[in-house]
């Protein structure tokens, strides 16, 4: 009967194995995705361009190997270590450094792959890749390409982008899953490209070139996902940093994680520090920008009532000194002065007239009772002065009446329609203006006159000067 194992039992016999195999070894490579935690502990990848082997140097072994419980000594010549020697050091360590590790193999049941413990790490000076990496970086910085004064800034709220990558990869998807939730829509052409590999920096190129030929984008990205130096080697060509510098358009290179820098970061517009980063920096968030309407809104709303109460207290301003000069009002003014000054002229006429009638009736009354005991010629005398009291009084209310008439008179006099009423005709422009000159018209005006019975609409055919 065929036995199946368990999980953990067939990776514990392939650690056995594994570590019975290879109890020491000594791997030479290069030093990529190194990783300090807290722990003291260092882990990294060791590569070459055919495989990679991860490895664990743990804080106890970074000052040598521990003799009988006391002493440290260095595995690889056997001296005695001591003092600040016996205490260690990993600092030196960095990526693109080429090692030589020496230690066991074996395998880390949690994840399932094997992996060196590393006893010793010694340098053995910078690897290949990452010679290569900053020889072309030191040439290309010198001809200008990284500088910031030649990269231009991305559109606000891109409708057509083009995006060079692998279509099938992560890293297309995560830019299509984050820009869908962000900015207001818009196009999105793809230009399939190997982003791994001999023939990958070659396609790249050419997919930028033909993005940027077909004049429909307006901004290009680069994006892939994470990985060793050599994954990302593509973006560290001359080539692909070539098209990126002669692309009409802006760039965007959203390459590897954060921790990566390629030349094509260098050299792009703008860097963004992974795929879905790209889509943040190209659209903003929809609520962000639900928001900003919102607050324009609301400042619209402001300056217009402000601009609507500015308008109205002008508009009162204007009414109310158009009424205070318009001849209407001054007319009305007038007659209100006119109806005060013929109250008091009625009241003082009533005055005089009550106050002779008064006296006649004292002087009538003292008559009657003279009447009895003066003789003829007193009564006679009586009679006389009360027919020039009488006269008094008329003339009195004679004068009343003609001052009132002249009164009246004079009003009339400045009530522009009256002379209408006596034969005269008044000319009025389109804009309500009265015409008293010759200066105010021009041929081809129209005007309203204004006679006694009605309104003659006519036409100015010419103006003519009086010779005198």
């Amino acid at each position: 009967m065929q036995h199946i194992f368990r999980v953990g039992e067939i990776t514990r016999a392939l650690k056995d194995v594994v570590e019975g195999q290879f109890p020491f070894v000594w791997v030479r490579g290069q030093v990529s995705n190194l990783a300090r935690p807290a722990s003291g502990h260092v882990y990294f990848s060791l590569k070459d361009e055919e495989a990679v082997l991860s490895v664990v140097w743990f804080k106890g072994s970074q000052a040598g190997v521990q003799r009988n419980g006391a002493e440290r000594y260095d595995p690889l010549t056997g001296e005695v270590l001591a003092g600040e020697d016996a205490m260690g050091s990993s600092a030196w360590l960095a990526d693109g450094a080429d090692v030589l590790c020496a230690g066991r193999l074996t395998v880390y049941a949690p994840r399932g792959a094997y992996q060196m413990v590393a006893e010793l790490v010694q340098d053995m000076g910078l690897g290949r890749l990452y010679l290569e990496f900053e020889a072309l970086k030191g040439r290309l910085a010198a001809l200008g390409w990284f500088d910031a004064a030649r990269k231009r800034l991305l559109p606000p709220q891109p409708r057509r982008v083009a995006v060079i990558t692998a279509p099938s990869g992560a890293a297309i998807r995560d830019f299509l899953r984050v820009g869908g939730a962000r900015g207001a829509g818009c196009e999105i052409r793809i230009h399939p490209a190997l982003v791994q590999g001999e023939a990958a920096s070659d396609q790249i190129a050419q997919a930028l070139d033909a993005a940027s030929a077909d004049g429909w984008a307006e901004v290009a990205v680069l994006i892939r996902g994470g990985g060793s130096i050599e994954d990302l080697w593509a973006f560290n060509t001359e080539l692909v940093a070539g098209a990126i510098y002669r692309c009409p358009i802006p760039v965007v290179s959203g390459v590897g994680h954060e921790v990566d820098t390629t030349i094509a970061d260098l050299v792009a517009d703008v860097r963004a520090a992974t795929p879905s980063h790209a889509a943040q920096l190209l659209w903003p968030e929809r609520a962000v920008m639900a928001q900003r309407v919102d607050e324009a809104e609301i400042r619209l709303r402001q300056t217009f009532t402000r601009f609507l109460g500015a308008r109205d207290e002008s508009l009162a301003g204007l009414e109310k000194a158009l009424s205070w000069l318009s001849p209407r009002g001054r007319l009305e003014r007038l007659k209100e002065g006119l109806d005060s000054l013929s109250g008091r002229l009625n009241r003082a006429g009533r005055g005089v007239v009550a106050a002779a009638e008064t006296r006649l009736e004292m002087l009538e009354h003292g008559i009657n009772r003279a009447r009895l005991t003066l003789p003829e010629a007193a009564a006679l005398r009586l009679e006389s002065l009360s027919r020039r009291l009488e006269a008094a009084g008329q003339r009195g209310l004679e004068r009343t009446r003609s001052r009132l008439a002249l009164l009246e008179a004079r009003l009339g006099g400045l009530d522009p329609y009256g002379p209408i009423q006596r034969g005269y005709a008044l000319a009025r422009k389109t804009d309500g203006t009265y015409v008293y000159g010759i200066g105010q018209v021009h041929p081809g005006d129209a005007l309203d006159i204004i006679v006694r019975d009605g309104l003659v609409k006519t036409d100015v055919s010419g103006v003519e000067r009086n010779a005198t």
